[in-house]
């Protein structure tokens, strides 16, 4: 089949509604390995970096599945990781001071030519499928196929028995040809590069992106025009694109709890608490969001950030910055870019936000150097409680190559993502929300749906 319009699908029509898909690789970098090593699947397999013998710096850069069931999330130091989930290698079924195999999980090392090359794929496939493809970052984009599919309903055949119900999830009950394109990409991601992914189809952006998260792993979710409202309506507010953890606290203390709470609220009221966000998350909450799916740039900063239960322990919030430091280097070193300022943030009970930042006499890339800078900031909160901690890179120089992701990062501003920091995916799930500042003075965090760690700007310079 090739990618050319569907039958059926009226591509001249300029009225026609919209049709954008987005695409969130499942665990990328575990099914990467997976891809490797067959022997791999259905196990509990955790990817990071510091899980060689004298490494000081470490965290996890995605769990698959079977490994969050033991608690093990993308950005935990390596030390929580291994306490939760032991080494394979570690367990024997003879020794009865041995890890029990079954609670035991397949380590690897960051191996970024291998992911790398097995992204490739998938860009292709992507841009092969659309016209247009928004690259966020190593595991998730946004495609508009507008113009190679639509919403017509698929047609019954009057002599065969060809059911016209949708089989994807979603409130979708005809199958339309739209459903048929977006289950054509992600089965054609998977046979052509090997790895598994998950697609939500909406008429705009927001919706897709939910949509995509929304039944994990390899899940096709479809919210056709005029459903959206109705589809987000019984989500948490946390799901509405533009919602983290600080903003979602300030809408319940407005009486706030779901996107339909949001969307029949006084947009005016909401304006007023937040700012000038107020009003699009409340458009956003009724379905609505006219941003194109558009090629984006270049990130402002890079920056990491993890919450924990308030703790004033100098050794357990210098192992998170150090887990923290390590996924932020590592991330810089996917995306070959250097840095020439490294900043910390502390957020103390109940909500103080602290940033402390030093700049460099140049651009460099060195991951021993960033955690001595993040750790030596710390320092100024040794006695204080943190309950959230984060790191930071920024004024990135990306001279020295080509942005080694899927496809490039989400421009900081007012329409990047927000991450909710609670999971992959998910971090939603690299959680994904609008980095830098929104109106409550709220940052953002750093996951994205899937669980795997992105990066984003956390605080204006």
């Amino acid at each position: 089949m090739d990618s050319g319009t569907l039958p059926g699908a009226e591509p001249d029509d300029a009225d026609a509604e919209r049709v954008v898909l987005h695409v969130d690789m499942d665990c990328f970098y575990a099914s990467c390995e997976r891809l490797r090593d067959p022997e791999l699947r259905g196990e509990p397999v955790v990817v990071g970096m510091g899980y060689e013998p004298g490494e000081t710096i470490g965290a996890v850069a995605t769990a698959s599945y079977e490994a969050r069931e033991f608690g093990v999330d993308s950005a935990d130091p390596i030390s929580a990781a291994l306490e939760a989930l032991p080494r394979r290698s570690e367990a024997d079924p003879d020794d009865p001071d041995a890890p029990d195999p079954a609670e035991t999980a397949h380590y690897r090392t960051v191996d970024m030519e291998h992911y790398k090359s097995i992204a490739a794929g998938v860009k292709e496939v992507l841009h092969d499928c659309a016209d247009a493809v928004r690259e966020v970052s190593v595991d998730e984009a946004y495609l508009d196929v507008t113009e190679r599919t639509s919403w017509e309903p698929v047609a019954s055949v009057d002599d065969a028995e060809v059911s016209t119900e949708s089989t994807a999830s979603g409130p979708a009950e005809r199958r339309t040809l739209a459903e048929g394109y977006a289950r054509y990409v992600r089965d054609r991601i998977e046979r052509e590069a090997g790895v598994p992914a998950s697609v939500g189809v909406a008429p705009n952006m927001s919706a897709a992106k939910i949509a995509s998260d929304h039944d994990k792993p390899e899940g096709l979710v479809v919210v056709p025009p005029g459903r959206v409202g109705e589809f987000l309506a019984p989500l948490p507010t946390e799901a509405v694109h533009g919602v983290g953890p600080v903003t979602a606290r300030t809408l319940s203390g407005m009486g706030i709890e779901t996107a339909g709470d949001l969307a029949e609220a006084d947009p005016a009221e909401l304006e007023s608490e937040l700012g000038e966000r107020g009003r699009e998350l409340h458009e956003r909450a009724r379905g609505e969001d006219d941003r194109e799916v558009t090629p984006t740039g270049l990130p402002k900063s890079l920056s990491r950030e993890s919450s924990l239960p308030p703790t004033d322990d100098v050794g357990t919030k210098r192992e998170r910055v150090r887990a923290l430091a390590a996924d932020v280097s590592r991330r810089a070193g996917e995306r070959e870019c250097l840095y020439r300022t490294i900043g910390i943030k502390v957020v103390t009970p109940p909500y103080d936000v602290n940033t402390r930042a030093r700049s460099l006499p140049g651009p460099v890339d060195d991951p021993e150097l960033l955690e001595e800078v993040a750790l030596d900031l710390l320092e100024e909160f040794e006695e204080d409680r943190a309950r959230k901690l984060g790191v930071r890179v920024s004024k990135l120089d990306f001279a020295r190559g080509d942005q080694a992701t899927l496809g490039g990062f989400e421009i900081a501003g007012s329409d990047a993502e927000e991450s909710g920091g609670g999971r992959d995916g998910d971090e939603r799930d690299s959680e994904s929300r609008s980095p830098g500042v929104n109106g409550t003075g709220e940052e953002s965090t750093a996951r994205n749906c899937d669980g795997q760690t992105s990066l984003v700007e956390f605080d204006a310079e």
